[in-house]
């Protein structure tokens, strides 16, 4: 590694959002380079069957479409580099990238850190993930057609998933440690109106039930201390996202839950550094929405890079 190269884009996280970001760059002819701390894909290449990313009439595995999403940036001459990023200082012309490989200068990044969601930190939870475990609804709820499913949470994250399950599942246990949700009321109301939907007031999940996957889970009652066994076919966990900007040392603006405040246009709060996929505020956080952040990015980028270049250029008066 070169640290006096300057790349004309970096780009932090190598998930959808940030390999489209690179595609386009370098399709575009921008010197880019993406680093990841892991391996491709982020948070989708744990995901073991996407069946909403168009183009897959079959569906298509996670680990698998962030492969080719890599090897398509790749082809066109974007850069991978796998290394773990502890600061970065955006504030100047040249935005310098610290990280576990060594540090890279470039003229504008792209954040696409992703936001990891909220476990309930249960034994084996990680294990059964894609076998009776899920975060989200509208990526895994077809899955439990015709079946029975608990969701964990009180929150509106956690109703908008209810809501939508229990147009596909037979039965939605809602399990919140309260005896309210703290959800926008019309989404309580909704909830009680919808037959299919039972809620378990004052009880967490402290114990998931399973074979080669998950059959149920052991409830706890925090008023009485009581624990009761309730059979389900499928787990999602609506307690929260927790996004990945730590790092960024508050550099950038933030919304008051760690997002970095950035609007469809991907812009931040400091000129060219830009916010894709699920780190950055948005309403819907789903693959296609982070693959639009991506090449919206690079076109945000590259309008940057030439006002900065048009103004760099001395005045000739006529």
């Amino acid at each position: 590694m070169n640290e006096n190269h300057v790349y004309d884009m970096i780009i932090v996280g190598g998930g959808p959002g940030g390999y489209t970001s690179a595609l386009y760059a370098a399709r575009a002819g921008l010197d880019t380079i993406v680093i990841e701390k892991l391996s491709a894909g982020g948070q989708m290449s744990l995901t073991w069957q996407i069946d909403n990313y168009p183009g897959f009439e079959n569906g298509i595995d996670g680990f698998s479409l962030a492969e080719k999403m890599q090897k398509q940036a790749e082809k066109f001459g974007a850069k991978s580099e796998y290394a773990e990023v502890f600061n970065m200082d955006l504030t100047g012309k040249l935005k310098r990238v610290e990280t576990s490989s060594g540090i890279y200068i470039a003229k504008t990044v792209v954040i696409a850190t992703g936001a990891n969601p909220r476990e309930l930190g249960l034994a084996k939870e990680k294990e059964l993930i894609g076998h009776g475990v899920a975060y989200c609804a509208s990526c895994d709820g077809m899955f439990y057609k015709d079946k029975i499913v608990v969701v964990v949470g009180g929150g509106n994250s956690a109703v908008s998933d209810a809501a939508l399950l229990s147009r596909i599942a037979k039965k939605v246990i809602i399990v919140h440690r309260r005896d309210t949700l703290r959800a926008t009321k019309i989404y309580h109301d909704q909830l009680m109106k919808t037959e299919n939907i039972e809620f378990r007031w004052n009880n967490t999940v402290n114990e998931l039930i399973y074979g080669e996957r998950l059959t149920g889970v052991r409830l706890k009652d925090t008023v009485t201390g009581e624990e009761n066994i309730i059979e389900c076919d499928g787990l999602f966990v609506s307690i929260g996202r927790k996004p990945t900007t730590d790092f960024l040392d508050n550099q950038i603006e933030l919304d008051n839950k760690g997002y970095i405040v950035a609007g469809e246009n991907t812009e931040t709060s400091i000129p060219g550094v830009y916010a894709v996929g699920d780190v950055r505020t948005k309403l819907l956080r789903q693959i296609v929405t982070a693959v639009a952040d991506g090449a919206m990015a690079v076109h945000m980028a590259e309008k940057y890079m030439d006002l900065t270049v048009a103004m760099s250029k001395p005045y000739l008066p006529c």
